[in-house]
């Protein structure tokens, strides 16, 4: 388990930005996250594919080594779903690996944006590493934070990485080799990971299940269902030849 910081010093935060509430962020438009942390010394990250779970959190100052995740997450058409969203299935993912501007402040860069949706985003804080800060009490606040936020724009139809039945499943199964890399992967391979997960080609490239032209499938890609078909219609579901896309970043 390794080193146990005081009550005093228990780790604490709060996302700033986006506000829960506030106005929706445009969809396709990078925008920062941002949280403060209290009680962190952040900008410690080992490598995961080396050192997952491998050695006991530890202190500085009497406060945890370590520090955060962010991981944003589709939930379909509403912001309150009552069925629990899949872990596997992210629209974003970042390992915070540095110190912020050294008075708690760590944030994330989302590079071109979301898709319009409905989305949850929330902190994971980990210890040097990766694993879960361990606290000196039960009886506590927890050391996460998380909020709801929308985004809003012209794109039509639901984001394919949306945690809402067969879809979740799906952008899970996308997604499973990005979370077995781990977040210290190396670049290339995030890459990789994250084009097939959310913006890449599908599986079977550019012609459609129906042997078309390879238009834009169900993930914004020429995916094995997003081909022109026999009847021209673009997308997974063929109709109006409407244009789907989702997009998902993993970031080490």
């Amino acid at each position: 388990m390794g080193e146990i910081p005081a009550k005093a010093n228990m780790v604490s935060s709060v996302i700033l930005n986006p506000k829960t509430g506030g106005d929706p962020i445009v969809s396709g438009q990078t925008f920062d996250i941002e949280i403060q942390v209290s009680n962190l010394e952040a900008g410690f990250f080992t490598n995961a594919a080396a050192t997952y779970y491998s050695a006991p959190q530890q202190l500085k100052n009497g406060n945890v080594i370590g520090h955060t995740h962010i991981t944003v997450q589709d939930m379909g058409n509403t912001l309150n779903p009552t069925k629990p969203l899949v872990p596997q299935a992210f629209a974003f993912f970042k390992g915070v690996n540095d110190p912020g501007n050294g008075k708690g402040l760590l944030k994330a860069t989302v590079t071109g944006g979301l898709p319009p949706g409905n989305y949850r985003v929330c902190t994971m804080m980990a210890a040097m590493n990766h694993q879960p800060v361990l606290m000196p009490v039960a009886q506590r606040g927890t050391p996460d934070d998380c909020t709801k936020f929308k985004v809003a724009g012209k794109e039509t139809g639901d984001n394919a990485a949306a945690n809402d039945g067969e879809k979740g499943k799906a952008a899970a199964s996308l997604a499973q080799s990005a979370v077995d890399a781990g977040p210290a992967a190396t670049a290339a391979p995030a890459a990789s990971a994250s084009a097939s997960a959310g913006a890449g080609k599908g599986g079977n490239g550019g012609k459609g299940a129906n042997g078309g032209n390879g238009g834009k499938g169900a993930n914004g890609a020429n995916g094995a269902n997003g081909g022109k078909g026999a009847n021209g219609a673009k997308g997974a579901n063929g109709a109006n030849g409407a244009k789907q896309r989702s997009k998902r970043v993993f970031v080490s």
